[in-house]
């Protein structure tokens, strides 16, 4: 058995900002609350080499992983692995963005396999990625929604 997760949210921002936001990597640890830190390994045009650090868990326990992402502007989607995989056999993030009447909406779809020696199996890591990107997903809206607005307020008074 492998993990699926598919979670979406509507953002109301435009596009460019929110992809531009989202796609940040060195400013992921004021867009999440869950990263401590981001290091960034390798750049090559739209990929990404990076090491995500989290912060300690309830048990203290930092974790910490080098995952590379590839971004096509022109498809609005991003493709992600990870690279040091951890207690997972496999970790693939599909990040798709699309323009909506409202802004836009963001879906992550993660497709995983646990290790038979995770501490976890894949039906709790399915459980445990829902509610983290749903949580991550208000918080990354949230504050993509008050940049867009601080935006809007300086234009108007630019005006």
């Amino acid at each position: 058995m492998a993990g699926h997760t598919d979670n979406e949210i509507s953002i109301a921002a435009p596009m460019e900002l929110v992809w531009d936001m989202t796609n940040d990597i060195d400013n992921w640890p004021r867009l999440f609350s869950e990263y401590a830190s981001v290091d960034v390994l390798e750049r090559d045009g739209d990929r990404v080499t990076f090491r995500l650090t989290m912060h300690p868990d309830k048990d203290g326990k930092v974790w910490s992983w080098v995952s590379e992402r590839v971004a096509d502007p022109t498809t609005r989607t991003v493709r992600a692995h990870r690279v040091e995989t951890g207690p997972f056999q496999y970790m693939n993030i599909v990040w798709e963005y699309a323009e909506t009447a409202d802004g836009t909406r963001m879906r992550w779809i993660q497709d995983f396999a646990m290790k038979p020696d995770a501490p976890v199996d894949d039906a709790w890591m399915t459980d445990n990625i829902n509610r983290n990107s749903r949580t991550q997903m208000a918080l990354i809206r949230d504050r993509i929604e008050q940049a867009a607005g601080e935006r809007r307020t300086a234009a108007a008074l630019a005006d």
